[in-house]
Formats: C-alpha cells, structure tokens, sequence
C-alpha cells in the first residue's frame, strides 16, 4: 500500500510540473491522456509477404532479418523483380532497414498514395460521425502533403497515429548523417506543422539541415527526422514511464543498423535526442556504437545530443557503454528544469543530463527559450548542434562560466 501511495504522489508530482508536456498542453487535461499502443511488430502485409512462394524462393521475414541480410536480399534481385514487390508490398519494402534508400523512398510513395485514397473513401462516407470524418480529413491532408516531389520518406507506417521518417538531403552520399529523435506528441500528424514548426520533427531537421550548410557550404550532409516510434501522447504514466522508450530502443538502433548498410559516412551518425526521446537515446545507447559504426571504423564515437531532457534512464554516462559521447544542454526558461530527475518504482527517467556529476559534455543554449527552443535560428543551441554534426568540436561553444 506504501508504494502504491508513492507511486501516486509521484504521478501526480510529474503532471503538475508538466511532465514531458512537448505539446505544452494544461496538466489538467493531460491527466485524461490514454496510454498509447507501442508498435513493436513489422508493418502491415509482412504475413502475407512471408507465406508469398511465388517468387521461386523464400522472401525474408520483416520480424527476423537483419538490416545487413536484407541488403544482401535486395541487392541481389533484379529490376522486375523489385518493382513488383514495391506494387504488392509497398509497406514491407518501404519500412525494410537494409532495403537500398531509393527503393524505399518509391515504396513509401505508393504506400501514401494508398493510405491518402483511402482516407479519403472514409471522408466521403455520409455515414460517418463528425468526428472520425474529420480525423479522415486531417489524414488524408498530411499525406498529401508528403507526396511532394522533393520529399524522401524513408519509412511509413499508418497504424495508430502514424509512423513516418523523412530525409534531408542525399543520404547514400553523406559524409555526416543526423538523426532526429522527438519526443511526445510526434505523430504522423505532427510531423510537419505549419504553425509552430520548430516543434515538429520536419522543422527541427530542416533547420538542423540550413544550419549545417550556413557553417559549412560544401559539407554533404544528410538529416534524417525518426517518429519509428509510438510517442508519449500529453502527460500521464506513459510520460514519466520507460515503457515506450523500451518498445522504440530495439527500432532506433536497427535504424541505425540500416543506415550502417545503405550510407557510407565518414562517422556513425550522430543523434539529437528532445525531451522524452532523450529517454529512447539512453535505452538504445548501449548497442549504438556496435551498430551505427561505419564499415571502415568500428570504434567510431557515436556522438548523442540531449536538449530539453527528463533524463536519460540512468545515473550517469557510464551506464550507457563504451563509444558513446553525450553533450548535453538545456536552457534556462525550459520547465523540463523542474521536473524531479529520480527514479522511482519504475517513474521517473534518472539523473539531469546536465548536472556536473552526469558525465555529459556540458554546451551552451544561450537565446533559446523555452522547451520547444532549441532549433531557432540565430541561437548558441543550433548552432552547436550544427557544429556537433558537422564533427566541428573546436567550433561548440560552452556555457558562460556561472551560467
């Protein structure tokens, strides 16, 4: 009964500091969130692709291939052979860590033109209720949206809120690839927001991507925005919780793998970890180096930037393996600053990233404001998140001394 007691009074501690609020939504109405459904098994079609035998040979299972068996899978078939199963399987190519990125990006096409068409069906039906006709709607608007020409969308999953990867820049020719991790409330229709954007993953890796190449113009660069995991949705026990963070650990580092099989950059990518995906940073990090070494370098430093964070799960950086560099920062008008960094009874994310004791390279964030900040233009955090990317060290600045 005592620890059923401490459990609530932490709860409730967590929501009234507005826990991993990304959205800034009132803790009153973040209280009623729902937990989410983690997405854990392989994408829609994955059953049928594996009992497929008409090839003259067995396809690869989604569930059990390695990223590096699937390259070799793809890469020996022909060009007949691919474009039909990115007709009869687009979702299974497209979400394939290992497949080459170019087929993935068509597969995904035809993946989003089918889900755009589909909402759409569901949005003309007179039967529908106000509501679900309007979520139709909103679906088929963001999908749309992502069938531009110049977007490459390295993976997409429809269930639940949606799941989706976009690239900037030429991936297969990067010499310094970065990766996205958000946190709550990233979703497929939160990607790409308009009003706001900087809080979306789409704003955050376009400014990452224009910042790179204001610092460094000849740079081949390559920023890829992940939401391959479900996210926290509001406050509640999903938010002060690792259980997400450990249902989308396993599906970053096999991002990771793939990439290791389909660039060639001349380090392993570098991660940019906000808020609650900082959580999903930490979990993974002890098989990071392993698999997003590069082929020539596999005592490659896997560089992990954490900003506006609850913590990482863990006390400090020696908890997180060998190969693993965290820099660290948070400004002072971010609220995450008085969220209880503990662990308790299973809430709770650990220790301040920050804190002199953590282990973490300390950088300044100065003319950023609030959680949603960091990637504003003309401010010290994006451009030492920039210079962290580009493996310009000498170039981070460091917190005023007393700041």
């Amino acid at each position: 009964m005592r620890r059923r007691r401490w459990k609530h009074v932490l709860i409730g501690a967590f929501a009234g500091c507005a826990v991993l609020a990304d959205a800034g939504a009132a803790a009153a109405q973040a209280a009623a969130a729902t937990e989410q459904l983690a997405i854990s098994t392989p994408p829609a079609g994955s059953l049928a692709w594996v009992e497929d035998h008409s090839y003259g040979h067995d396809l690869p299972d989604p569930a059990t291939t390695t990223p590096a068996a699937a390259a070799e899978f793809f890469a020996g078939l022909g060009q007949a052979e691919l474009n039909r199963l990115v007709a009869a399987y687009p979702l299974v190519v497209g979400n394939f860590d290992g497949a080459p990125l170019a087929l993935r990006y068509r597969a995904n096409r035809v993946a989003l033109a089918a889900e755009r068409d589909r909402a759409r069906a569901s949005a003309a039906d007179p039967d529908l209720d106000s509501d679900l006709h309007a979520l139709a709607v909103s679906r088929a608007n963001d999908v749309e949206s992502l069938l531009a020409p110049e977007r490459q969308i390295l993976a997409f999953d429809p269930r639940g809120r949606g799941l989706l990867t976009e690239v900037w820049g030429d991936l297969a020719s990067a010499d310094r690839v970065s990766v996205i991790v958000p946190g709550s409330d990233a979703d497929l229709g939160h990607f790409d927001q308009a009003v706001e954007p900087l809080r979306s993953p789409a704003g955050m890796a376009r400014a990452l991507y224009a910042e790179e190449h204001r610092q460094s113009p000849g740079a081949r660069t390559a920023v890829v925005a992940w939401t391959g995991y479900v996210t926290p949705s509001g406050l509640g026990p999903d938010a002060v919780t690792s259980r997400l963070a450990d249902v989308g650990a396993p599906r970053l580092r096999r991002l990771l793998a793939g990439l290791r099989e389909t660039t060639r950059p001349q380090a392993p990518p570098a991660l940019f970890c906000h808020s609650y995906g900082s959580v999903v940073c930490g979990t993974a990090a002890p098989d990071i180096p392993r698999a997003a070494a590069s082929p020539s370098d596999t005592s490659g430093i896997t560089d992990v930037v954490v900003f506006g964070s609850p913590g990482m799960g863990v006390e400090s950086t020696s908890e997180l393996g060998a190969g693993v560099h965290v820099w660290a920062t948070r400004n002072e008008s971010d609220w995450i600053g008085n969220v209880p960094y503990l662990e308790f009874g299973g809430l709770g994310h650990g220790a301040d990233p920050t804190s002199a004791d953590f282990g973490s390279e300390h950088v300044s964030s100065a003319r950023s404001a609030g959680h949603n900040g960091y990637f504003t233009p003309d401010t010290d955090s994006l451009h030492n998140f920039a210079a962290v990317a580009l493996g310009d060290y000498q170039n981070v600045v460091r917190p005023t001394v007393g700041a």
